[in-house]
């Protein structure tokens, strides 16, 4: 999760292509996915646009600034979800809007789902949509969505199942389960695919997995704080044990890769792999031996199959290449 900023197998190198000239904005962009996008637009000499809630808090913004081409290509601008008008500045001018702001997963108790949740999702996603259907320079958004948004359908789940682009999370069984993050995304989701057919904007979506990798941000975001957990203690993260993961470079990647595909369509599941816990386990008891694991996850130990897989097919034609699960965990800690 932290570390040294390798280049895994898996990742082009963005250096050896061009953005120039081109303008594009970054909604969100001092979170993990999207301070990993705006470094590589950057590399690929994009001009980005980046919204932060707070121009004034160097958490959000320091990291950024200290990017590689930041100084020349990289404009911040101060936007909030719920207000709007206020993505406009940042939007003028851009050929793409890589929407990635919407509320994180909740790591307390949620009292209020709606003010919290869903109202940021929705109502954010819409207030950026608006903002950019304004702009006549405008080719492409792209949505930053979740798996959440595709797992929780109606009907069970069939052992050895394929997931992919066309399932779609139930927002009654997400609500019913007060499953308040996939129902954010997947209501988050709806609102822009119908918002962009009914004005004519060319949207692509991006449904990530559970994204890993080293930081940009100074800070741990809710899923690198949990992967601290499962390493350091061997809490699960999910009660099953099962992992969608994907690295964060690869999902910054396949944004990239969504905007410049002319033949990019719809939705696409980013999800490097589906495993389990003692998996994970096991390539770090191999690398990291002094961080002393339980005999459990040895390699005598013996664990079921997983209970379904998702997809890579969509994205690996979009060009994705993901890393593999030994060398993603490898460089985890």
């Amino acid at each position: 999760m932290m570390g040294t900023d390798p280049t895994p197998s898996g990742l082009l190198d963005f250096r050896e292509m061009t953005g120039e000239g081109k303008v594009v904005c970054v909604t969100g962009a001092s979170g993990f996915i999207a301070s990993w996008l705006v470094k590589l637009l950057l590399q690929r000499r994009y001009t980005v646009h980046a919204t932060v809630r707070s121009l004034d808090d160097p958490k959000k913004t320091q990291h950024l600034l200290a990017l590689d081409g930041a100084k020349e290509r990289l404009s911040l601008f101060e936007a909030n979800l719920t207000e709007e008008g206020s993505f406009e500045s940042a939007v003028n001018g851009c050929e793409c809007v890589f929407h990635m702001a919407s509320p994180v997963i909740p790591s307390v108790s949620v009292s209020d789902p709606k003010a919290q949740f869903l109202d940021p999702a929705v109502k954010g996603t819409l207030n950026v949509l608006k903002s950019a259907a304004k702009v006549s320079s405008l080719k492409r958004v792209v949505l930053t969505s979740s798996m959440t948004a595709v797992m929780f359908r109606v009907e069970p789940r069939e052992f050895g199942a394929v997931v992919d682009e066309t399932w779609f999370s139930d927002p009654k069984t997400c609500e019913q389960k007060k499953l308040w993050y996939p129902l954010s995304k997947t209501l988050g989701e709806d609102a822009g695919v119908t918002f962009c057919k009914e004005k004519g904007l060319d949207l692509v979506v991006i449904n990530p997995g559970f994204v890993i990798g080293p930081l940009l941000q100074p800070t741990l975001n809710t899923t690198s704080e949990w992967v601290m957990g499962l390493i350091v203690t061997g809490k699960e993260i999910f009660p099953d044990g099962i992992y969608r993961l994907v690295d964060v470079r690869d999902v910054a990647n396949a944004h990239i890769l969504a905007f410049e595909n002319p033949q990019a369509n719809g939705r696409y599941c980013v999800v490097g792999v589906v495993t389990r816990s003692y998996e994970i386990m096991k390539i770090l008891n191999k690398h990291y031996p002094v961080l002393g694991h339980s005999e459990r996850y040895k390699d005598g130990y013996c664990g079921e199959p997983v209970p379904y897989t998702v997809s890579r097919a969509k994205a690996e034609s979009l060009g994705v290449d993901f890393t593999p699960l030994e060398v993603l965990c490898a460089l985890t800690p």
